[in-house]
């Protein structure tokens, strides 16, 4: 005797009670307020304005004369000079970083040590000594003689812009060293192990396998030492290189209008700074290519996605 049971249809559904049937309520977030953000930036803007007024509305600045000199041919031309010193030291540092980086990677103890030693001396003495030091080399070398090549007065040698180049490049040649040696160590031995298997050099690995994958690392650190050179080259006013800082100032001595010129001077630094900061940043984006799966957005993305944004919050509102 079999028992019977009553067995629901497959397809039945169950029922649906009237609780489950009702949509839960909108959640209301309510944002929390910071109340010592907005004490704070209405202090931060209160002195941001006190300090703007004093500049102002201070009796002896003449804020004409800032405009009036800003395009004055001896500023520019100092400006032109700035920008030459500042462009042709990053090469020589450069240059000059990249072999004792080199040296410095090198089994040989020789070469090492020696790296080392000119790494030491640049790094631990200050840019204006280095520039005074070869101002007065005459007074140590009186003539400069290289055999039947090249002879003639280390003061008709060493010229202002001879002094500068010198100074600024072989101080900058120190800290690239370490930066390049950085980044090649970034590299991952057996890159170098693997192009060695297949039967490159080792100044082929360098140039074609190591150096390349390095860039990424060196680039950014290299950007910024080129902006600060911008800035430090005003350093070679004290080897009567008549760069944009000596061409204002000499402006300024004879117009008493010394404030003015040097307002003009760093105008025209923070230009020269902001320009390269900017090809800095695509350069940065290039040699990102090979690391990253999306590349960062360039400005004008920036600006096209804050403005699509601020447009899709404005129809949403509407």
């Amino acid at each position: 005797m079999t028992d019977k049971f009553d067995k629901e249809p497959a397809d039945a559904t169950p029922p649906v009670s009237k609780e489950a049937s009702v949509p839960p309520e909108a959640i209301k977030a309510i944002p929390v307020r910071h109340f010592g953000r907005y004490v704070s930036a209405v202090v931060v803007l209160a002195l941001v304005g006190l300090l703007v007024n004093a500049f102002a509305t201070a009796e002896k600045i003449q804020w004409s004369a800032v405009g009036d000199k800003m395009f004055d041919s001896t500023v520019l031309a100092g400006a032109g000079r700035t920008l030459l010193i500042s462009v042709l030291a990053m090469i020589l540092g450069v240059v000059l970083g990249v072999i004792l980086a080199v040296m410095r990677l090198s089994k040989n103890p020789v070469t090492s040590w020696v790296a080392w030693v000119y790494i030491w001396f640049f790094r631990g003495t200050p840019v204006y000594v280095q520039l005074l030091l070869w101002f007065n080399l005459a007074l140590i070398f009186p003539m400069l003689n290289l055999g039947p090549i090249y002879k003639d007065e280390m003061t008709d040698v060493m010229t202002p812009f001879m002094c500068a180049l010198l100074g600024l490049g072989l101080n900058e040649a120190a800290y690239m060293a370490e930066i390049c040696r950085a980044g090649l160590m970034a590299v991952d031995e057996g890159q170098t192990e693997a192009s060695h298997a297949l039967g490159m050099s080792h100044g082929k690995t360098l140039r074609r396998i190591v150096i390349p994958q390095a860039m990424r690392v060196i680039v950014p650190p290299t950007g910024n030492e080129f902006i600060n050179m911008l800035k430090t080259s005003s350093l070679v006013y004290a080897v009567t290189y008549n760069e944009l800082l000596r061409a204002t100032s000499t402006i300024g001595s004879t117009s008493y209008a010394v404030m003015e010129m040097l307002f003009v001077a760093s105008i025209w630094y923070l230009v020269m700074t902001s320009v390269f900061s900017v090809f800095q940043y695509y350069l940065e984006r290039y040699y990102a290519r090979g690391s990253s799966r999306s590349l960062p957005p360039t400005v004008f993305q920036k600006i096209k996605a804050n403005m699509l944004g601020l447009g899709s919050e404005r129809g949403k509102a509407a």
